[in-house]
């Protein structure tokens, strides 16, 4: 069912729900951006050309990752991968250059991470706003970025992302990067000001989107440079508004996915499709697209598309997240339910504790810089 918007043009109603004012990076988001870019400014790099990058990080601190390696494809002339697990990729080395990406400085898996690339002696390259992370990247020489610490993980994206961006620009691997963020930033203040709390839901297209998705499964479809947008889409659904959902791309979709809607039957009104588009999208994207559209309009699922806008793609790119951060917060206020809090993962991390994986890790570091 769907849920009515009038609870979104209420702003004292919105802040006795969104307690913690999640809705406020959302609407600063392009302040965040430009403050990301200056910090970002002070990346101070040695390095040789490296033969692979390797980003690790986990959560919020990994979507950044995929957003480079989505941004680089048709860039950089070196393979780029996301590592979200405890050691890295047979292949790391000391040509490697590994970004390892925390936001609290603590997150198990890239403490791991980290420990693996010291001992292999690859390039590492830390952003973090402090925790155990910095305190031995400092210990044992590793460049290091000090982010604004006191944000959620996932509301601190700019601050993940822009330096990655950055740092492969220090070292001559990519260009044009401080000149994409200036003209995605100018869309981003449109893009907010388009979707602020503000704005009624008859003006609003993240107020409209969030009420239509209502109380079904949304599941998102990107492409090509939206593939890691169609991530961070289904993630901050998962941990603003509190709900399942799931995301895949074209053209991938099309040999697996598009057969799960064949026969779906009462299913499919449990879910909504979001697909994301861009006018100079690709023919045969689009073709796909349109066909998996018309393909699918015999079930009962409802169907949106979302629309980048700008010419860049960094600003295509973020134009689609500012506007899934807003969708994801609208629903959540919509559920009565604070976006901040994420209880499980609390509990979860609590309970691992118990394991002691973490104290050998430090242990192991500890090791290290004692040599």
């Amino acid at each position: 069912m769907e849920l009515s918007t009038s609870a979104l043009d209420g702003i004292n109603e919105i802040r006795k729900i969104d307690k913690s004012n999640m809705l406020s990076f959302c609407v600063e988001a392009p302040k965040h951006y430009r403050e990301a870019a200056k910090t970002a400014e002070k990346i101070s790099l040695a390095y040789s050309k490296p033969a692979n990058i390797i980003v690790t990080g986990m959560g919020g601190s990994a979507i950044g990752g995929e957003l480079l390696k989505d941004w680089t494809r048709d860039k950089a002339p070196f393979p780029i991968e996301v590592n979200r697990e405890y050691s890295l990729p047979a292949y790391a080395n000391k040509k490697s250059l590994v970004l390892i990406a925390s936001y609290s400085g603590e997150t198990e898996e890239s403490l791991s991470a980290f420990l693996d690339a010291a001992k292999r002696k690859c390039m590492i390259y830390c952003i973090s706003s402090g925790g155990s992370l910095l305190e031995f990247a400092e210990k044992i020489g590793a460049p290091c970025l000090r982010i604004p610490s006191g944000m959620p993980p996932r509301a601190a994206l700019p601050y993940l992302f822009v330096p990655m961006l950055m740092s492969l620009e220090k070292l001559n691997l990519v260009s044009s990067v401080s000149d994409s963020l200036k003209k995605a930033v100018r869309i981003l203040e449109k893009v907010s000001g388009e979707n602020s709390p503000e704005k009624p839901a008859k003006n609003n297209f993240s107020k409209t989107l969030a009420s239509n998705i209502g109380e079904t499964v949304p599941v998102v479809y990107g492409f090509g440079i939206y593939r890691g947008v169609a991530q961070r889409f289904k993630q901050q659904f998962n941990e603003n508004s509190k709900i399942p959902s799931k995301w895949e791309f074209f053209p991938e979709l099309n040999h697996n996915e598009i057969v799960g809607w064949e026969e779906p039957g009462k299913l499919a009104k449990n879910f909504s499709t979001i697909f994301i588009r861009d006018k100079s999208e690709p023919a045969e994207i689009r073709s796909r697209i349109e066909t998996t559209k018309t393909l699918m309009l015999t079930t009962q699922s409802k169907m949106f598309e979302v629309w980048s806008q700008g010419k860049s793609e960094l600003a295509k790119m973020l134009s689609i997240i500012c506007i899934g951060d807003f969708t994801s917060v609208y629903l959540a206020i919509l559920r009565k339910v604070d976006p901040t809090p994420v209880k499980t993962i609390t509990l979860l991390k609590d309970r691992m504790k118990e394991s002691g994986t973490k104290e050998k890790i430090i242990r192991e570091l500890a090791k290290i810089v004692a040599k």
